[in-house]
C-alpha cells in the first residue's frame, strides 16, 4: 500500500557546501534536512514513504533532485535523478546505485545510491517483513519519527516540532519542511509556484531554506526574482500540538457546554398587515413562542391594519431546546372574548432559524402568511414585523431604518432567510420507522417483578414507540408490547410548506407506561445535512439507514437522574439503541383535486425495506490498549478500579447486555447461551467452546495509589491491559472514510490558520506566507479527496443521500480547492484579514460536510468503575478509531495512542465538578474489520511482548490480554516553571496564592504558592528524577507523553482551588544526542490555561525531557543558573532558558478612585493604590477622606523594574486598591490586572521624523467633507468670495425632494410645475427638530453607501475569486451575483434622478446639521482615554456560585490613571523641553485634579425599542437622572404606552468633580399601583470627558450663529477656544489674516469673515475661520486631535437583572460648563413638536362603474343599492357615509356629500396623532402615530340582512396617485403600479379633485376594479377651517346642491305612487289587466259555486 524510498548518499560532488535533495513521486514532494558543509559525500540516510491508493503503474516515474543549499539565494540544482518504476513495481525491493544528469540530460560524475520497495494494494508483490531495511529496523512502524523530518518551529522558538498536523499521518503533504542547524527561528519557504515546462527546469521551482530574518527584499530580488507576495510557508506545528505521529492531540477544554441552560429573549415587533384575504374583517395577530402566546389588539374593518405592537418572550434552557421551539405568528379574524375567532393564515419558523441570521435578527420583513387548513389556497397575506432572539452576552444592533418606499416592497424584504425562494410549496415528509433493537430494559413497573414472580413468565420489559416532532406537531407509531427488537413499518407524514423553516425533525423513542412515560433516546435530523439548496442540489432524504441513540446509563431506576440525556438534551454517556429509519419529501401539486389538504399528522403503514439494505453484516473488531491510568479523582476513595470499553451494546457488562445484537443463530447455539456466557466472562475463559474469540471488554480491578493530595494512578507499570471487543454491524464504512479526510483537511486548516493566527498576534514576520501555504495544502487536500472518494459507486447498499451527498461534497471541495488557488495568488500584506475571515469560512464548511447524518457504529465508551458504581466516561466517536488501509481515510485517532480526560456524567459535569479531571487515560484504540487485524498492534510503541490467554497461546493473530514491555528508558524532565500572567481571582479578596502542580506520568511536584498575586513569577524549575517510559528510545524522541500543569489556590483552610490547566509536551534529547542550538536549551513558551471552557490566563514555561544514559545522572547538562541562596532549595530557572532583562522605568498618573462599594459591610474611607510589576512597586498617596476628595493630592510617582527585552514576555502590571484601617490593619478592595504593558510603552521619537514638522505652510483644503449624495448644490468658490462654502438645499425641499423620489420620476405630470411654485419656510420655521431630522437623514444616507460599498467590494471580491474558478461562476454566482449587484445599483439610480427645481433654489438657505452617532459617544472617541485612563476593580469570588458571575457584578469601583513604561535613561533632548516639569516625568500639562463645579445639562431627546413593562405590552416611561446626591425623577411627565417615545427634555444639574462624576441616565416605567420598574439605564463617566483633549464638554457645531434654532451653545466662542486649545498644545497660532485666512502652527485656513445678527445686519468676525481651525483640528500637527461634533448619541439601557440584554435605547447628549467660568446661555428648546390641527374635507360627487350586487324581486335585473364610506385610517370609529343612491342599475351613483375629518398631524414624521382610551378601564389616553392614509369604501346597502362590501381604495395623503380627469382614464394601474405614476402630496397641493378606482380581490385573489369614484380632498389648518366653516353632508354652511339621481333610483316608502307608476305602467300594464280579468273571472265562478247549491234547493223545493 506504499512505495518507501531510502535516500542513502549521493557521492562525487564537487566542492564543500551545504547540500539538500527533492524526492518527488506522483507530485508529492519530500525534502530531506540540510547536511551542511559537505565535501564530496552526502550521507542523507533518509526513508520517504508515499502512501498510495491505486497500484502504481510501471510507467510512473520516481524523480530525485539534489541541489547546494543556500538560505538567502535560489538553491542551485546539482543535477537529477529519474527512474521508471517498472522493475520495481515487479520485483517489489530494488537497490540502485547510477549517476545524475545534469540540465541538458547528459550524465555528470555525481552517483547517488538508493533502495525502493512497493507493496501493491492486493498485496500482490513482495511481503512485509520486520527486517526491511536492515539500517533502520523500524519502518514497519507506520508512522516513524525518521522520516517525519523536524522543523523548529516558526512559533514555538528553538522547539522541536514534527511537522506532522498531530493525529495525522505523517505522509500526507509537500510540507515536509527542514531542521537545520543555526541560530535563530526558521522555518521552510516555498519559492515561486511557476510550474516549469517539462524539459526545461527553472530556477524558481526548487526549494529554498530561507531564514525569516534575512528575508528582506533586497535578498529576496538578488536571488529569485520574485516578489515576496508569491512566497508561501508550509506547516511549521504551533505552540503544544507538536506531536508526533504515535500520538493524538488531547481535548484541552474539558467542560460539556451542551445541556446548559442559557437566558434567551425573544422579541417580536407586529407592526402592520397587507393584502390580508377576506372581506371586512378584524384582525388580531396571535404571537406563539414555544407554548407561550400572546395577542395584539384588534383593529376593526380593515384588510391592512396597523399595529406597531411589541412582545418580548424570556426563556432561561439549553440552546438545542431554545433552538427547536417554533415562532408561530398567526392572524385570527373576529376574535373575542366568546369567540375563538377564525384563523386567516399563519407563518412558522424555529428560533434557530432567527439565530442564525447576521445580527440574530429579521428586521422590517413580511411574513407570507398561509393557510394550513386549505393547501391548494394561495398566500392569505402579509405580515410585517421584527424578529430577534438575544442570548445573553449578544448585542443586537437595531438597523437603521432604510426609507419607507423601500420597505413598502413586499417581495423584496420577505421574512425569509437568504437562499430560500419566495414562493414556497406545500410538501409531504415521510418519516419512516421500520424497527429498533437493543432497548434498554425500562424496568420502572415494580409490577414486572411480581408477574415474574407469580406466574413465571420473562418478558422484555419495555413497550417501545417512536415519536416524531417536526415544525411543532408530533405523531407517533403504534406501541409494540414487550419488545426489545420492536418491529413497526409505519410512517409519519407531515404536511408544511417547503423549504421548512425549521431545522430539525426530532425523533424519540418512547417507552409507553401508564405511571410513567419516559424518552429511551432521540434522534435530532438536521434538514441541511439531508438535502442540498444548490441548483445541482436534491430534497431531504434519509437511509433507510441506521441512526444509534445515546443517554443516561442503562441501569434501571424508576428516578433517572439522567434522564435529561434520552431528551437528546447534553451528551450522552452511553449507548441506549438503534432505530433504522428512512426520509423522504415530495413536493405537492396543490391543482390536483384529489389532494387530501388538510395538514394534521397522518400515520399509514409503510413497506418493510430488506434486511440488507442498510448494508452488508460485517465482523468488526475493537482493540484497547491502556497505557496508563493517572490523575484519578481522590473524592472516588480506593476501592479496585477497572475499565469497561463498550461498542453499542457489545461488551456491556455491569447492566447485562441484551442479546449480541445482530448475532444471527448461525454462530451455532442459542443466543441466551451467549448472552450468560458475556456476562460470567472470566478471564481464564476467552475462547468459546470451538475455539472462538470472546470479547474480553473490561480490565482487571486493581488499587489505586495515591500520587499526591487530590488524585490517585493505578499502577500498571510495565503489564499495560487490553480489551478487545468482536461486534457485528452493516458495512457502511465508506461513509466514514469520507468524513475522515474531509476532517484531517479540516483540522489541517485549523491547525495552519491557528498558526497564522499565533504569528499575527506574536507578531512574527510574513504571517501571510504562512496562510499562503495554508491554501496550498487546502487544495492539494480537497483534490486528493476527489480522488480517493469516488471509488466504491457501485455499493449495493448506498442510500439516495449516500450518492447525492458524495456528488455535492465532490462539488463543494472542487469548488473550495480552485477558490483557494485563487484566495492565494490574493493574498498581500494588506489584504491578510479579510482574507482570512474567508478561509476560516471554509472552515466552517469543511466541517459541516464532513459530519455524516446517517450512522453506522456506534461511538465507543470509556466507563470507569470502582467498585461496579460507574464514576466517569468517555465517548470516543469511532470513525476516529477506524482502520482503512488508505492513509488518509483513517480515524485520527486509530492505532495512536490518545490521551483521553474521563468525565462526570450528565448534569454533574456542569459547572466546578466538571472542571476536575477525573482520570487521564492514555489509551490505544483500533478498530476495523476482523478480516483486516493483522496490524492492529501496530500502532504501540514498540519493545513488548504479548500475553495471551492459555487457549490463544500460539494462535499468532489472537490478540493479547495484556502487553508486558521488556524495553524501559529512563529520563529526567526538567520543568522550567517562569510566570503565569492573567489568572482567575480565587479569593475574596480579588486575588489568589497560585501555585503550580506538573503531572507526569504517575508523578507530580508543585512550585512553591506565591501569595496575593494573580501573575506569579515562580521562575522555578522542577526536576522529576527516573521517569520511566516504556517502549523503545527513538520512538520517545518524537512522541514524548503530555505534560499536564495544573494551577491551584491556595487556601489556608480546605483544599486548594482549582484555578485552571494547561497541557505542553516536553523537547526530548536522547542519551547520544547534543545538549546545543537549536533546540537545546528550550525557549519559554506561553501556554493558554483553561478552566471549563473560558481561559484563565497563560502559562510561560519551557519543559525538557533528558534521557540517563548508560552513564547516569553525570552525563546530564549542568543545572547552572543563580542558585538562591535565600530560597533554599528552591532552583532558579537557568540562563539560558530566562529571558534576557532590561531595565525600565514605570512612571504611574494617580488621578483617583471612583465608585468605591463597601468592604465587608464596611465603607472605604482611606484608601490608597498599590502597583506591583515584576516584584517591584510604587504606592500612591493615601487618599484622606473618600467622601470629601477621592482624588490623589501626589499625581505622578515612578519606579523602576528589570523586564525582559522581549515585549511579548512582559509581565502584567497589577493595581490593588486597600483600605487603611485603625492600628495598621488594611484590607483589600479590588485588583486589575494590566496584561499588556505594551500600549503604555513609550518610544522617543526618531530625530529624522521630526522633519516634516517644519516644512513651509500647508493650506487645509477647506472644502466641506464630500457631500453625501443628498443632492447637495456645490457651488465653486473664487478664493476671494464671501459666499458660505456649500449651499445646501433646505429640509422642506429635500422632503419634497424625498416624496418625488419615492414617487418615481423627477416631478413628472402636471405636478412639477405647481410644486415650484411653493413657497419655501422661513428661518423661523426651522427649529432644533428640523435639524435633527435633516442629521438622521444624512446618517441614514451615510450607512446606506457604506453597505452599497461594501456589497460592491464583496461582489468584485466573488468576482475575483470566481476569475480563478471559472467553473462556479457558472452556475451559483451568477445568481448571487445578480442579487447582490441589485441593491446598489437601484440606489444608485435614486441617486441620479434628475431634481427640476434645482436651479431657483441656489441662494435659500441650507439646514445646518449635528451628527448622529449610533452609538456611545465613548466607543467612537475611544473611551476619552487619551491620557485618562479608567481600570475597573475587581473583587475575588465569594462562594462557589461565583462562578459564573459576569465581570460586571464583580467590580467594585475604578482607579483613574495612567502609566508610562520607557527604558531608562531617556534622550536629553525630551527633558530639556521648554516648559518641561520633572515632577511631572513623561505627563506634562495635566491639569489640576482639585475638585471643580460643574453645570451639567443633559438632553434627552427620545428613546426606541424599550422592553415592554406592563402586560398589556407597553410601557409608561419617564426619565431619571441621577448624578451624585441629584436624584431627578421626571415622574409626573410619563408617556403613556409608548416603547419609542419622544420625551424632547433638558436638565440642569450642578456637580462637583471628582466626586460626582458617574451620570446615570434611566428609564422607568411608571405603575398606578405599586413601584415604578426599571426599563433600563446608562452610565456616564463625565469626568473623563471634561478633561478629555477631544473637548467632550460642548460639541462644536457646524457653523456658528448668534440667533435662530442653531444658535451657540458655548459660552467660550469658537476664536477664544482655539487660543486656549493652542496655548495647551504649545502650538504658534492662531494669526488671523485678511481674506479670510488663519494660521495655526504651518496650516492655513479659509473661511467667511461676516455674521448676521437678528436684523440682518452683518458684521465681520473671525469665528467662522476659528471655527474651521476647530472642525479640523485633527490635521494639527503633534498637538491635534479630532473634537467632538455637535451631536446626538445613542446610548443602550441595560438592566441589571438582565445582564447583556439590550432593554432599549435612548437618544441623548450632555454638555458641561465649569461654573468659574461665564455662564451659558439657556438649554435649547428641544421640546417635541406639538402635532398641527389640521382637517380634511373630501366631497363624495359621484361613482361610476360600481358592481351591480342585487338581483331585483321582480325582473331579475342587476342593480345596487350604493353608498359610499369614508375614514381616516385608524379612526374608524370616526366613519362616514354618504346617503344611499338606491337601484342604481348602471353604477353610477350621485351623492354630493361631504365628509369631514378633524385630525393632528405630525409634518415631520407624516404620521397623524390620536389619544384615545385602549379600553373602558385604560386609566389614561394612549398617543398612537399612524401613517396618514384616507379609506374610501364603496358598499351596496341591504335592509335586512348586512350590507355588501364592493370595493375599497386607501390613498396615503403624503403620496398618492393623481386622480384621474374622466371617469374613462381611471384604470387599475392607479393602484397596482405605484412606482411609476406621478405622486402628489395634500399637504403640498392642498386641494385636489380627481377619479380613483375602487378596488377588491376576486375569487383568485387577483385585484379587479370594482367602481371608480369622483372626490375631492381639500386640507385646510385648523385656522382656516375656523374662517370658512362647512357643513357636514350638504348642510350649512356651504352647502353642496342635492344630486340630480335619475327617476329609477326612486325610494318606495317616500313616493309609493310614483313608484308604482314607473313600475305598473311602463313596463306591466297588459300584465296587470289580464291578471285583473283573471281574477274578476276567478270570483264569478267562485260565487257561482258558493251560491249555486241553496239556490238549487230552494228552487228544488220550490221556496
Amino acid at each position: 500500500m506504499a512505495l518507501v524510498l531510502q535516500l542513502r548518499s549521493v557521492s562525487g560532488l564537487r566542492g564543500k557546501g551545504d547540500r539538500i535533495a527533492k524526492a518527488a513521486f506522483r507530485g508529492l514532494s519530500f525534502y530531506t534536512r540540510v547536511l551542511e558543509n559537505c565535501e564530496d559525500e552526502a550521507k542523507f540516510d533518509e526513508t520517504f514513504r508515499w502512501p498510495v491508493a491505486t497500484n502504481i503503474d510501471g510507467n510512473e516515474i520516481l524523480e530525485i533532485q539534489v541541489f547546494n543549499y543556500s538560505k538567502v539565494f535560489t538553491n542551485r540544482l546539482i543535477g537529477t535523478f529519474r527512474m521508471v518504476l517498472q522493475k520495481v513495481v515487479v520485483e517489489g525491493q530494488l537497490e540502485v546505485t547510477d549517476t545524475l544528469i545534469d540540465d541538458n540530460n547528459s550524465a555528470i560524475q555525481t552517483s547517488i545510491s538508493i533502495e525502493i520497495r512497493y507493496q501493491a494494494l492486493d498485496g500482490t508483490v513482495g511481503t512485509w517483513n520486520d527486517k526491511e531495511f536492515l539500517e533502520t529496523p523500524s519502518v514497519h512502524s507506520e508512522g516513524d519519527g525518521r522520516y517525519s523530518l523536524e522543523t523548529d518551529s516558526l512559533l514555538s522558538g528553538h522547539r522541536h516540532s514534527s511537522d506532522v498536523p498531530p493525529g495525522k499521518s505523517n505522509q500526507q503533504s509537500t510540507e515536509r519542511s527542514f531542521r537545520r542547524a543555526g541560530k535563530g527561528v526558521f522555518s521552510a519557504m516555498k519559492l515561486g509556484k511557476t510550474r516549469p515546462s517539462k524539459d526545461e527546469h527553472r530556477k524558481q521551482d526548487d526549494p529554498a531554506v530561507l531564514e525569516t530574518e534575512d528575508l528582506d527584499r533586497k535578498a529576496m530580488r538578488y536571488g529569485a526574482g520574485l516578489e515576496p507576495d508569491t512566497i508561501s510557508l508550509a506547516s511549521v506545528t504551533a505552540v503544544t500540538t507538536n506531536v508526533s505521529n504515535k500520538r493524538s492531540k488531547p481535548d484541552i477544554r474539558m467542560e460539556p457546554s451542551a445541556g446548559r441552560p442559557m437566558d434567551y429573549q425573544v422579541s417580536i415587533t407586529i407592526i402592520e398587515a397587507r393584502q390580508l384575504v377576506g372581506l371586512n374583517m378584524d384582525p388580531v395577530v396571535c404571537v406563539e413562542v414555544g407554548e407561550e402566546k400572546k395577542y395584539t389588539s384588534m383593529k376593526e374593518s380593515t384588510n391592512c391594519p396597523y399595529y406597531n405592537e411589541y412582545f418580548v418572550f424570556d426563556f432561561h434552557v439549553p440552546p438545542d431546546v431554545m433552538f427547536d421551539k417554533i415562532i408561530k405568528l398567526s392572524v385570527i379574524h373576529s376574535k373575542n372574548l366568546l369567540r375563538s375567532g377564525t384563523l386567516v393564515g399563519s407563518f412558522k419558523m424555529d428560533v434557530g432559524t432567527v439565530y442564525t441570521q447576521p445580527e440574530h435578527q429579521f428586521y422590517h420583513k413580511w411574513a407570507i402568511l398561509s393557510d394550513p387548513e386549505d393547501l391548494t389556497a394561495g398566500l392569505k397575506g402579509y405580515l410585517k414585523c421584527d424578529i430577534a432572539v438575544v442570548g445573553k452576552g449578544d448585542n443586537i444592533k437595531t438597523p437603521h431604518k432604510a426609507n419607507e418606499t423601500e420597505e413598502d416592497d413586499i417581495e423584496g424584504n420577505l421574512l425569509l432567510p437568504d437562499g430560500v425562494p419566495p414562493e414556497r410549496q406545500w410538501a409531504r415528509f415521510y418519516v419512516k420507522i421500520y424497527r429498533a433493537e437493543g432497548l434498554p430494559r425500562m424496568n420502572t413497573s415494580i409490577m414486572a417483578n411480581v408477574k415474574k414472580a407469580l406466574i413465571g413468565e420473562n418478558k422484555d420489559l419495555v413497550d417501545p414507540y417512536v415519536q416524531v416532532a417536526f415544525a411543532g406537531q408530533k405523531g407517533k407509531t403504534s406501541i409494540q408490547k414487550s419488545s426489545y427488537e420492536p418491529l413497526w413499518n409505519e410512517q409519519i407524514i407531515f404536511t408544511e410548506m417547503f423549504p421548512p423553516l425549521c431545522k430539525r425533525i426530532k425523533i424519540q423513542i418512547r417507552d409507553s407506561d401508564k405511571v410513567n412515560d419516559v424518552a429511551i433516546g432521540t434522534h435530532f435530523i438536521d434538514l441541511r445535512k439531508v438535502s442540498n439548496e444548490g441548483d445541482k442540489g436534491f430534497l431531504p432524504t434519509f437511509g433507510p439507514a441506521w441512526v444509534n441513540m445515546y443517554g443516561s446509563t442503562r441501569n434501571y431506576t424508576l428516578m433517572d437522574e439522567h434522564q435529561e440525556l434520552n431528551e437528546g438534551l447534553g451528551e450522552g454517556v452511553s449507548f441506549r439503541a438503534r432505530l433504522l429509519l428512512g426520509l423522504a419529501v415530495e413536493i405537492l401539486d396543490t391543482t390536483n383535486p384529489e389532494i387530501n389538504s388538510s395538514t394534521e399528522v397522518q400515520v399509514e403503514q409503510a413497506t418493510a425495506v430488506a434486511d440488507n439494505c442498510s448494508g452488508k453484516m460485517e465482523e468488526f473488531f475493537l482493540f484497547g490498549a491502556f497505557l496508563e491510568a493517572t490523575m484519578i479523582d481522590r473524592k472516588i476513595g480506593d476501592k479496585p478500579i477497572n475499565f469497561e470499553v463498550t461498542i453499542g451494546n457489545y461488551g456491556n457488562q455491569v447492566d447485562g447486555s441484551s442479546k449480541p445484537l445482530l448475532r444471527r443463530k448461525k454462530e451455532g447455539g442459542d443466543g441466551d447461551e451467549e448472552e450468560s456466557e458475556l456476562l460470567q466472562n472470566s478471564s481464564d475463559d476467552e475462547v468459546g467452546e470451538d475455539g472462538e474469540l470472546v470479547s474480553v471488554s473490561s480490565s482487571q480491578p486493581m488499587k489505586p495509589l495515591v500520587t499526591d493530595r487530590n488524585y490517585f494512578h493505578l499502577p500498571y507499570l510495565e503489564k499495560k491491559p487490553c480489551i478487545y471487543i468482536r461486534s457485528w454491524w452493516q458495512d457502511q464504512r465508506r461513509r466514514l472514510y469520507n468524513a475522515n479526510i474531509m476532517d484531517k483537511i479540516a483540522d489541517k486548516l485549523e491547525e495552519g490558520l491557528n498558526d497564522v493566527q499565533e504569528m499575527i498576534k506574536t507578531e512574527k514576520p510574513h504571517p501571510e506566507r504562512r496562510l499562503r501555504g495554508v491554501l496550498e495544502e487546502l487544495s492539494s487536500g480537497c483534490l486528493r479527496f476527489l480522488s480517493l472518494a469516488d471509488k466504491d459507486q457501485h455499493h449495493s447498499s448506498r442510500t439516495r443521500l449516500d450518492r447525492e451527498r458524495l456528488k455535492s461534497c465532490m462539488r463543494e471541495l472542487e469548488n473550495m480547492a480552485q477558490q483557494a488557488t485563487a484566495l492565494r495568488s490574493q493574498i498581500k500584506r494588506n489584504t491578510m484579514k479579510d482574507k482570512l475571515k474567508l478561509v476560516q469560512n471554509f472552515l466552517q464548511k469543511l466541517r459541516f460536510l464532513a459530519d455524516e447524518p446517517q450512522h453506522t457504529i456506534p461511538d465507543v465508551f470509556i466507563w470507569m468503575m470502582s467498585n461496579n458504581k460507574r464514576i466517569a466516561y468517555a465517548r470516543i466517536p469511532s470513525k476516529d478509531i477506524l482502520y482503512s488501509i488508505v492513509d488518509e481515510e483513517m480515524g485520527k485517532d486509530c492505532a495512536k495512542v490518545k490521551t483521553v480526560f474521563l468525565k462526570l456524567p450528565g448534569k454533574r459535569g456542569f459547572g466546578p465538578a466538571g472542571w476536575t479531571v477525573q482520570a487521564k487515560m492514555e489509551i490505544y484504540l483500533w478498530l476495523g474489520l476482523n478480516k483486516q487485524r493483522k496490524d492492529f498492534l501496530s500502532g504501540l510503541p514498540c519493545g513488548f511482548e504479548e500475553k495471551k490467554t492459555p487457549r490463544g497461546q500460539n494462535l499468532p493473530s489472537f490478540p493479547p490480554i495484556s502487553l508486558l514491555y521488556t524495553k524501559k528508558q529512563v529520563f529526567q524532565l526538567r520543568a522550567h516553571m517562569y510566570q503565569a500572567r492573567s489568572l482567575f481571582a480565587a479569593d475574596s479578596s480579588g486575588l489568589s496564592d497560585p501555585f503550580a502542580r506538573v503531572f507526569f506520568i504517575s508523578q507530580s511536584q508543585c512550585t512553591e504558592v506565591l501569595n496575593e498575586t494573580l501573575c506569579p513569577t515562580w521562575d522555578q524549575l522542577l526536576v522529576f528524577d527516573n521517569v520511566e517510559l516504556y517502549g523503545e528510545a527513538h520512538e520517545m524522541r518524537d512522541d514524548p507523553p503530555i505534560i499536564v500543569i495544573e494551577i491551584y489556590d491556595q487556601d489556608t483552610v480546605g483544599k486548594a482551588d482549582f484555578m485552571g490547566r494547561t497541557f505542553a509536551k516536553p523537547v526530548v534529547k536522547m542519551s547520544d544526542e547534543e545538549y546545543c542550538p537549536p533546540r537545546f536549551p528550550p525557549q519559554l513558551e506561553y501556554y493558554q490555561i483553561y478552566r471549563g471552557n473560558a481561559t484563565a490566563g497563560d502559562l510561560l514555561a519551557a519543559f525538557e525531557l533528558l534521557q540517563i544514559g548508560p552513564g547516569g545522572k553525570s552525563d546530564l547538562p549542568p543545572i547552572d543558573g543563580p542558585t538562591d541562596m535565600d530560597r533554599g532549595p528552591i532552583l532558579p530557572v537557568p540562563l539560558g532558558i530566562r529571558p534576557v532583562l532590561s531595565r525600565y522605568r514605570v512612571e504611574i498618573l494617580f488621578w483617583g478612585l471612583r465608585d468605591l462599594k463597601r468592604v465587608n459591610l464596611a465603607q472605604v474611607d482611606r484608601p490608597r493604590v498599590d502597583i506591583e510589576c515584576a516584584g517591584k512597586g510604587v504606592q500612591s498617596a493615601l487618599i484622606q477622606n473618600y467622601k470629601k476628595n477621592p482624588n490623589f493630592s501626589t499625581l505622578v510617582k515612578w519606579f523602576e523594574v528589570d523586564l525582559p527585552e522581549n515585549e511579548l514576555l512582559h509581565p502584567p502590571l497589577n493595581i490593588r486598591v486597600v483600605d487603611c484601617r485603625a492600628f495598621g490593619r488594611y484590607t483589600l478592595v479590588g485588583s486589575h490586572t494590566v496584561s499588556s504593558l505594551r500600549k503604555f510603552i513609550y518610544r522617543p521619537p526618531d530625530k529624522k521624523a521630526q522633519q516634516w514638522n517644519m516644512a513651509g505652510e500647508i493650506v487645509v483644503n477647506m472644502e466641506p467633507e464630500v457631500p453625501i449624495k443628498k443632492m447637495d448644490t456645490m457651488v465653486k468658490l473664487e478664493a476671494n468670495s464671501d459666499a458660505v462654502v456649500k449651499v445646501d438645499v433646505t429640509e422642506e425641499e429635500k422632503e419634497k425632494k424625498k416624496k418625488k423620489k419615492k414617487g418615481g420620476g423627477g416631478g413628472g405630470g402636471g405636478g412639477g410645475g405647481e410644486e415650484v411654485e411653493e413657497e419655501e419656510p422661513d428661518e423661523s420655521m426651522l427649529d432644533w427638530w428640523s435639524k435633527y431630522f435633516a442629521s438622521i437623514e444624512t446618517m441614514k444616507e451615510q450607512l446606506r453607501q457604506q453597505e452599497a460599498a461594501a456589497a460592491e467590494a464583496e461582489e468584485k471580491e466573488e468576482m475575483e475569486v470566481g476569475e480563478g474558478s471559472k467553473a462556479q461562476v457558472k452556475n451559483k454566482d451568477k445568481d448571487k451575483d445578480k442579487d447582490k449587484s441589485k441593491a446598489p445599483k437601484d440606489d444608485k439610480k435614486k441617486k441620479q434622478q434628475p431634481v427640476p427645481e434645482l436651479p431657483e433654489k441656489k441662494n435659500k438657505q441650507k439646514i445646518d446639521e449635528l451628527k448622529v452617532f449610533n452609538k456611545e459617544l465613548e466607543s467612537e472617541f475611544d473611551n476619552f482615554e487619551d491620557w485618562l485612563h479608567t481600570f475597573n476593580l475587581l473583587r475575588g469570588k465569594i462562594g462557589d456560585n461565583d462562578d459564573n458571575a459576569t465581570e460586571e457584578e464583580r467590580i467594585v469601583g475604578r482607579f483613574k490613571g495612567s502609566m508610562c513604561v520607557y527604558k531608562v535613561p531617556l534622550p536629553d533632548d525630551i527633558s530639556k523641553e521648554a516648559g518641561y516639569d520633572p515632577t511631572f516625568g513623561m505627563f506634562q500639562g495635566i491639569p489640576s485634579n482639585d475638585p471643580i463645579n460643574v453645570l451639567v445639562r443633559v438632553y434627552i431627546v427620545r428613546a426606541t425599542d424599550l422592553h415592554p413593562a406592563d402586560i398589556n405590552g407597553k410601557a409608561d416611561p419617564y426619565i431619571a437622572i441621577k448624578l451624585g446626591k441629584t436624584d431627578i425623577k421626571d415622574k409626573e411627565n410619563y408617556i403613556s404606552k409608548q416603547l419609542n417615545p419622544v420625551f424632547g427634555k433638558s436638565f440642569d444639574i450642578e456637580a462637583t468633580f471628582p466626586m460626582e462624576s458617574m451620570l446615570t441616565v434611566a428609564v422607568y416605567d411608571w405603575d398606578l399601583v405599586g413601584t415604578d420598574d426599571l426599563i433600563g439605564e446608562t452610565k456616564i463617566d463625565l469626568e473623563n470627558r471634561f478633561y478629555s483633549k477631544h473637548r467632550a464638554t460642548c460639541g462644536v457645531s457646524q457653523t456658528y450663529s448668534i440667533h435662530g434654532y442653531n444658535t451657540w451653545r458655548d459660552p467660550m466662542k469658537p476664536s477664544q477656544i482655539l487660543s486656549k486649545l493652542c496655548k495647551e498644545g504649545k502650538v504658534d497660532g492662531p494669526h488671523f489674516g485678511p481674506g479670510g485666512r488663519v494660521k495655526v502652527a504651518n496650516r492655513v485656513f479659509t473661511g467667511p469673515t461676516e455674521i448676521e445678527d437678528e436684523n440682518g445686519q452683518k458684521k465681520p468676525t473671525d469665528e467662522h475661520l476659528a471655527l474651521a481651525v476647530l472642525r479640523h483640528w485633527e490635521d494639527i500637527p503633534r498637538a491635534g486631535c479630532r473634537l467632538v461634533p455637535e451631536h446626538v448619541e445613542t446610548r443602550p439601557l441595560l438592566n441589571p437583572d438582565k445582564p447583556g440584554i439590550e432593554q432599549g435605547r435612548l437618544e441623548m447628549w450632555v454638555d458641561m460648563f465649569p461654573m468659574d467660568m461665564p455662564a451659558p446661555g439657556p438649554a435649547i428648546d428641544i421640546s417635541p413638536r406639538k402635532p398641527k390641527k389640521y382637517e380634511l374635507r373630501v366631497i363624495v360627487w359621484n361613482t361610476d362603474e360600481v358592481i351591480l350586487e342585487d338581483d331585483d324581486y321582480f325582473t331579475g335585473e342587476k342593480s345596487s343599492d350604493i353608498f359610499v364610506r369614508g375614514w381616516l385610517k385608524g379612526q374608524q370609529e370616526d366613519k362616514q357615509d354618504t346617503d344611499v343612491h338606491y337601484h342604481s342599475l348602471t353604477g353610477e351613483g350621485n351623492f354630493n356629500w361631504r365628509y369631514i375629518f378633524p385630525f393632528d398631524y405630525l409634518m415631520a414624521e407624516e404620521k397623524i396623532v390620536i389619544s384615545k382610551k385602549e379600553s373602558m378601564f385604560s386609566w389614561d389616553e394612549t398617543e398612537y402615530k399612524i401613517p396618514a392614509r384616507l379609506t374610501l369604501q364603496v358598499w351596496d346597502a341591504d335592509h335586512f340582512s348586512a350590507d355588501d362590501f364592493l370595493g375599497a381604495i386607501e390613498l396615503d395623503l403624503n403620496r398618492f396617485p393623481r386622480g384621474a380627469k374622466t371617469s374613462k382614464q381611471c384604470s387599475l394601474e392607479m393602484v397596482t403600479n405605484e412606482a411609476e405614476l406621478p405622486m402628489i402630496s395634500i399637504f403640498k397641493q392642498k386641494r385636489v379633485k380627481g377619479w380613483w378606482p375602487f378596488v377588491a380581490r376576486d375569487e383568485n385573489d387577483e385585484l379587479e376594479i370594482t367602481g371608480k369614484v369622483e372626490a375631492e380632498l381639500h386640507l385646510l389648518t385648523a385656522e382656516e377651517a375656523e374662517k370658512s366653516p362647512a357643513g357636514l353632508a350638504r348642510n350649512e354652511p356651504d352647502p353642496l346642491e342635492k344630486p340630480n339621481r335619475p327617476d329609477t333610483s326612486f325610494i318606495w316608502f317616500l313616493n309609493p305612487l310614483k313608484s308604482i307608476k314607473y313600475l305598473i305602467c311602463t313596463r306591466y300594464k297588459w300584465l296587470i289587466i289580464k291578471i285583473v280579468l283573471a281574477l274578476l273571472l276567478l270570483i264569478m265562478v267562485a260565487l257561482f259555486l258558493y251560491s249555486m247549491p241553496g239556490y238549487m234547493v230552494k228552487k228544488l223545493l220550490g221556496a
